[in-house]
C-alpha cells in the first residue's frame, strides 16, 4: 500500500497550576490521524479536545490565512442523554447554530 508514511508520536503529558485549578495538557493519545491534536483537562472534570490539519501543499494565491472552525454541540457531551432510542441526535438547537457561526 502506497502513500504517506505514517509516524507514530509518543504520548506527552504537562500538568500546571492555574490558581487553585489543575490544568494538564495532553498530545499523542487522541486524535492520531490529525495532523496535531491537543486535550486539555482542568481540575479531571472539564475535557477540550482541539485539532488540526494542514494541507500538504501550501496555496500561495491566498493573500489571506483560510480559516474554518467546525464546532459541534452534542446533548451526550454535557451528560444529557434521552430516555429513549434515538438514531441521531437530531436538528441542532438555535443556540448551537449561532455559536458556531
Amino acid at each position: 500500500m502506497e502513500g504517506p508514511e505514517i509516524q507514530f508520536a509518543e504520548a506527552t503529558i504537562d500538568n500546571g497550576s492555574f490558581g487553585t485549578r489543575t490544568v494538564r495538557f495532553e498530545t499523542g493519545r487522541l486524535a492520531k490521524q490529525a495532523g496535531g491534536a491537543v486535550v486539555a483537562y482542568l481540575d479531571e472534570d472539564t475535557m477540550l479536545l482541539s485539532t488540526t490539519t494542514a494541507g500538504k501543499y501550501p496555496k500561495d494565491h491566498f493573500d489571506f490565512f483560510p480559516l474554518t472552525v467546525d464546532v459541534e454541540e452534542r446533548m451526550y457531551a454535557a451528560g444529557k442523554i434521552p430516555g429513549s432510542f434515538f438514531r441521531r441526535e437530531g436538528r441542532p438547537s438555535t443556540d448551537a447554530i449561532l455559536t458556531c457561526r
